[in-house]
């Protein structure tokens, strides 16, 4: 049966060109999230990194780009998406260095080694996993959005708990999620992490954070920082120097180590 969802893409370039991404034209698009959790996610070369729920692969590939002789594990359950993402790592010449591979998150130890993602290999893992809880905001009614997008209660302690699996002793955890959700995210990563930042998103300088995001380290029991907000844009609404360097240049964020 024809997927309605990946029946038409677009071709389209962000970071300021430097990252070429096909995606579908209907459903769940690359935006902000995707390039400020890369920004986040402090790398170093030689490392390895594992993108859950990497869609058409923004975050991973966006990665990729700025850290040199990275590995980048996409992981993604749309078969759709794990096409498109494997076209664009080959479009942005990463095929040395970067694969996608078609895993429910969910899945088990086994199978995640069966896709040669085994326990404990990860320096770092990213995420921008499905943030709406469906209690309290309604779910899209396009399909792809809708798994893109909303999540059950329980659901990100799973998730952490996945990524706590795949990482090394000490590796790092990155995520964005919802401000407004905060409190649940530090619920899901506490049990498993510690030294973790949160550095807050503010479309404006006069305007509650809509994003925030998290880095943590696995069994760490350093204490919490809150750090400094990111302003996307100022009072007249250009964007901030910043947000350019983040979201055209493909700058790191200070989440330090």
């Amino acid at each position: 049966m024809r997927d309605e969802r990946v029946a038409e893409t677009t071709q389209d370039a962000v970071l300021g060109g430097r990252l070429a991404l096909r995606q579908p034209r209907h459903g769940h698009r690359v935006g902000h999230d995707a390039i400020l959790l890369a920004a986040a996610t402090q790398a170093r070369p030689g490392e390895r990194a594992v993108d859950l729920f990497a869609g058409v692969g923004a975050a991973g590939l966006a990665l990729a780009l700025r850290v040199p002789r990275l590995d980048v594990t996409l992981v993604e359950i749309d078969p759709a998406l794990v096409t498109l993402a494997r076209d664009n790592i080959a479009r942005n010449d990463l095929s040395d260095r970067a694969r996608a591979v078609e895993l429910d998150v969910d899945a088990s130890a086994r199978e995640f080694a069966a896709a040669a993602i085994s326990a404990a290999s990860a320096d770092r893992v990213l995420m921008n996993p499905p943030f709406n809880d469906p209690l309290r905001q309604r779910a899209s009614p396009q399909a792809g959005r809708r798994l893109a997008h909303a999540a059950s209660h329980g659901q990100l302690s799973g998730w952490t708990g996945v990524a706590s699996r795949l990482l090394k002793p000490n590796g790092v955890l990155t995520l964005i999620w919802r401000a407004d959700g905060l409190a649940r995210a530090l619920d899901a990563l506490t049990r498993r992490f510690g030294a973790i930042a949160v550095l807050p998103v503010h479309p404006r300088p006069d305007a509650a954070a809509i994003r925030v995001l998290v880095r943590a380290v696995k069994s760490s029991r350093a204490p919490l920082r809150l750090l400094p907000g990111l302003v996307l844009a100022d009072a007249a609404g250009r964007p901030t120097a910043e947000a350019e360097a983040v979201l055209r240049d493909n700058a790191e964020l200070p989440l330090t180590e």
